[in-house]
C-alpha cells in the first residue's frame, strides 16, 4: 500500500514538472521546425540559429542561440526591443517595419557582416519577411548596450531604437558563434 502510494506521489511530481515545462517554453519547438524546414538546401547554417520569443517578458531571457542538430539550447539572454513597440499601459508589444517607427520588427534575419560602430562591434541584419524587409535601411543591427543586464529580473530591459540588442557578455558568446559560421546564421524574431 505504501508503495503503490510513493509511486503515485512521485508520477504525479514528473507529470507536474513535465507540464510545467511545456508551459513554460520560452523556445517553442514550432518556431524550431519552421526554421529548419526553412534553411534546408539554402545557403544558410545549418547547425545553429538564434531565436526571439518577444512574447516573453523583457527582463526574462527571451533571446536563444539555439543548436538545431542537437535540439539543445547553447545561449539564452536578455534582449531588448524598440520604444516604439511598447503600447501604454499594456503588456503588448506593436511591430512595424516603417523607417523611423522605433519599433521591431519581426520575421526572419540574415545576419550579416561585423562592423565598428557608434556601439562597438555590431552586426548588420538583412530582413526575409515582408515584415522587416526594410531593416538594412532602418540600421536595423545587432549590438550591445550597457544598460542590458546579464541575469533574468522581474523589471523590464531599457529600450532601443528598434534593434534587439544585448548585454556587452552575452553579445561576446553570441558573436563568437557568429564569427566562427562560414555560412549566414539565421535570427528569427516571433511574437
Amino acid at each position: 500500500m505504501m508503495k503503490n502510494f510513493i509511486l503515485l506521489f512521485l508520477f504525479t511530481i514528473s507529470c507536474f514538472r513535465y507540464h510545467a515545462q511545456e508551459t513554460n517554453n520560452d523556445l517553442p519547438q514550432s518556431k524550431v521546425l519552421e526554421i529548419k524546414n526553412y534553411i534546408k538546401g539554402k545557403n544558410y547554417n545549418q547547425n545553429v540559429a538564434v531565436f526571439i520569443n518577444f512574447k516573453t517578458h523583457s527582463g526574462k531571457y527571451r533571446y536563444f542561440v539555439y543548436d538545431l542538430k542537437n535540439d539543445k539550447i547553447l545561449q539564452k539572454a536578455i534582449v531588448a526591443h524598440g520604444e516604439g513597440s511598447v503600447v501604454k499601459n499594456s503588456n503588448t508589444l506593436q511591430f512595424s517595419n516603417v523607417n523611423g517607427s522605433h519599433q521591431s520588427s519581426l520575421g526572419k534575419y540574415e545576419i550579416r557582416e561585423s562592423y565598428t560602430g557608434k556601439f562597438g562591434k555590431a552586426y548588420r541584419m538583412q530582413g526575409l519577411d515582408v515584415t522587416n524587409s526594410n531593416a538594412m535601411s532602418r540600421a536595423i543591427v545587432l549590438h550591445s548596450y550597457y544598460c542590458v543586464p546579464d541575469t533574468e529580473s522581474t523589471g523590464q530591459t531599457c529600450l532601443s531604437f528598434g534593434c534587439p540588442m544585448l548585454s556587452q557578455n552575452a553579445f561576446n558568446q553570441t558573436a563568437k558563434f557568429i564569427d566562427q559560421s562560414k555560412q549566414p546564421i539565421i535570427l528569427y524574431a516571433f511574437y
